[in-house]
């Protein structure tokens, strides 16, 4: 289940920030537009029936891609966007102000071919507009009927926390869900934001289980072979630089263990994100037909939940 709204949740949700022909995502070579397509649609044939995507991946593409892959299947899925990210070169068409939220939605509605957005979240904090401003903008929008819940992502524990307390003193609705990084190798939401999000209720939606490549599988001590990323972000995956040095040793550790329990680095690392209590569902971020049936394997072999992604 999603949070405490008590809607179900697939264990995967697909991810859709490499789609597009753009690359505003910044992460690279993007996925063409039919081949997200197609990835979308199989995704849903698999059982996954949560999709994430952004106004700002590659520019607003990647909605216009979920928009062409979701026709006629729209009811069937549990359809996520964010805002916040700078859509065009004026300043104010970003942040999470009045101003601009109801301007993103109409934007989002329309890319997307949809009445409404089941889960409508913050990207980011704005620091530069009042809390309330933000929860009252997206109360209206749920009582016009253009968003059914809300939440953030990456906020920090005391902005959940403001976030719920104002809601509650001011006869809101409260945020539902929270997006955050989890993985075997970034694991310090486990101190905070994990207990926070059980204490209220929100549904989390953990993204980078693969800690952007390093648990992808495809570096090795004895190759010395960086993750795929390693030419289009060099500074995350600076080989010389000490904290590389112990992502490199973790990740070869973790690869090693997986071999020992018959699991692919990948089985291991999926399977590690799904199993806190936390966690509502993994977003995963395919690239190609290859990488999404990779992550379905990862799921399948999950002990305790079904496919709609309840414990058992």
């Amino acid at each position: 289940m999603f949070g405490r709204s008590g809607t179900p949740i697939s264990p995967l949700t697909l991810g859709t920030m490499n789609f597009g022909e753009g690359t505003g995502n910044g992460q690279g070579a993007p996925t063409g537009a039919d081949e997200g397509v197609r990835i979308i649609q199989s995704a849903l044939d698999a059982g996954i029936t949560a999709v994430d995507t952004a106004d700002v991946y590659s520019q607003g593409e990647s909605e216009q891609v979920v928009g062409r892959a979701l026709r006629g299947r729209r009811d069937d899925v549990f359809l996520a966007t964010k805002f916040h990210g700078q859509m065009s070169p004026n300043p104010a068409h970003s942040g999470n102000s009045r101003r601009w939220i109801t301007q993103a939605v109409e934007g989002s509605l329309r890319r997307l071919q949809t009445d409404r957005i089941d889960l409508y979240q913050a990207h980011r904090p704005d620091y530069n507009t009042d809390v309330l401003e933000t929860i009252t903008t997206l109360n209206d929008l749920i009582r016009q009927g253009k968003i059914l819940y809300y939440g953030t992502s990456v906020f920090t524990p005391a902005q959940l926390v403001e976030a719920q307390w104002l809601a509650t003193t001011n006869h809101l609705i409260p945020p539902l869900g929270n997006q955050v990084p989890y993985s075997m190798l970034v694991r310090g939401n486990e101190r905070d934001v994990l207990p926070i999000a059980q204490q209220y209720g929100l549904g989390v939606l953990a993204y980078g289980p693969l800690a952007g490549g390093w648990l992808s599988g495809s570096f090795a001590l004895e190759s010395g072979k960086p993750p795929t990323r390693v030419h289009t972000l060099p500074g995350r995956y600076d080989i010389s630089g000490p904290s590389s040095e112990r992502k490199l040793l973790a990740a070869d550790s973790l690869a090693r263990l997986a071999d020992k329990l018959e699991l692919s680095l990948v089985d291991l690392a999926v399977g590690f994100a799904l199993a806190h209590p936390a966690i509502s569902s993994v977003i995963i971020g395919p690239r190609s037909e290859e990488h999404l049936q990779a992550y379905l394997r990862a799921a399948d072999v999950q002990p305790g939940r079904d496919r709609a992604g309840c414990h058992r």
